[in-house]
């Protein structure tokens, strides 16, 4: 992992405080090879309280049903709750208003938010694995790109003419950033990404293996023969601050104006997003989900995986929709859940669906209807 300078030490600035006893910071302790924290010093770190054993240490992380002795876990979903009675890991986090139902061998770190507790522990723990700061003798650099401070580039990385790169950025491997690519600080470009020409990425992003930014929009006119004639794509994609993009997930730019991914989104691995696509901040989105051209999706939504869209709709606000669904007109209500295919709000949804698991009986029964029918016409018939 690739924690540049500043980002590390703005994490340890507003964490490694009075957690050992031995005037050692948080930030210190994180670098010895053997990690090793006791229950106090955790619950100091996430502000929680202790029920159990405080002296009791961990030095790894498990999932809660494979729990092991010297690890922490964590309980979140109410569906593992029977693995915290038998789990063998040391310290659980848990829920403040968690009531175990029988006795628990673990020390408990009550905490407001189980599974974000876990995530500032995990960055923590990973913060200490950093790459060298410097250029790799083997990356290309243009000599007309301009790049910040503490920067990491690695090895047979492309960075084109005019290309900004900000402070404490890290590019990893094979990475291609093209001409007038601009990159914030506090950025980082795992191996295999492609970054086309113009494109804009902010602050505090992360960019998984093999995306692609920029590429063509499927963009094509026919002319009088029948032949697709390629339409030039010389629009960009910008990305805000604090986006996630997952390996492999494609965003395309247009002929012309921008795709638009805002602040805070997070979209998953094998997402295609067409050109001139909007999506609002804090925005999540699962994988194998598909944006047509020009749609335009509000803040606060949650795309569940394998959902598709068509093209110039609009989502609004805090809209949920359910995986396997379809997009196929306006969803112009804020706060509503979706589900189908086409997608309908859920009420209707879940409706539907119980007519429909019903449909080999009510078949049967239309049968023995019209059968009936039938013979009561006969028999009025043949009076």
């Amino acid at each position: 992992m690739c924690y540049p300078g500043k980002l590390q030490n703005t994490i340890f600035a507003t964490t490694a405080t009075d957690l050992s006893k031995k005037n050692s910071t948080f930030a210190e302790i994180m670098y010895k090879k053997n990690m090793e924290f006791s229950a106090q010093q955790l619950a100091s770190l996430l502000n929680g309280t202790i029920e159990g054993d405080a002296s009791v240490k961990v030095s790894n992380f498990s999932k809660i049903e494979e729990g092991k002795p010297s690890t922490l876990t964590f309980l979140s979903n109410p569906k593992y709750e029977q693995y915290i009675y038998s789990t063998k890991a040391d310290i659980v986090l848990v829920n403040n208003d968690f009531k175990p139902k029988q006795a628990i061998s673990a020390t408990l770190i009550r905490v407001n938010d189980p599974y974000m507790a876990l995530a500032t522990l995990l960055k923590l723990s990973e913060s200490h694995k950093q790459n060298p700061i410097g250029i790799d003798p083997l990356a290309f650099v243009s000599k007309t790109a301009k790049i910040g401070k503490n920067v990491s580039i690695g090895a047979f990385a492309y960075i084109g003419d005019n290309v900004t790169i900000g402070d404490d950025t890290c590019i990893y491997p094979n990475s291609y950033l093209g001409p007038d690519v601009s990159v914030g600080s506090n950025t980082i470009i795992y191996p295999n990404v492609s970054i086309y020409k113009e494109c804009v990425i902010g602050n505090n992003c992360i960019l998984h293996s093999s995306c692609v930014i920029g590429a063509d929009g499927f963009g094509f006119a026919r002319d009088e023969s029948g032949k697709y004639v390629k339409m030039p794509q010389n629009g960009n994609v910008i990305l805000e601050d604090d986006i996630e993009v997952g390996a492999s997930t494609t965003i395309d730019r247009g002929s012309m104006g921008s795709t638009i991914i805002s602040r805070g989104v997070k979209l998953d691995n094998q997402i295609q997003i067409a050109h001139n696509v909007e999506i609002g901040e804090n925005t999540v989105m699962a994988a194998c989900t598909g944006i047509s051209g020009s749609t335009k999706i509000g803040k606060d939504c949650v795309f569940a995986g394998k959902i598709g869209s068509v093209g110039h709709i609009s989502i609004a606000d805090n809209v949920i929709i359910a995986g396997g669904s379809n997009l196929t007109k306006n969803i112009t209500e804020k706060g509503t859940i979706h589900q189908g295919s086409p997608a309908i709000p859920i009420g209707k949804a879940k409706r539907c669906y119980a007519v429909y698991n019903n449909l080999p009986e009510l078949q049967k029964t239309v049968y023995e209807l019209q059968k009936e029918i039938k013979e009561l016409k006969d028999l009025i018939n043949n009076k």
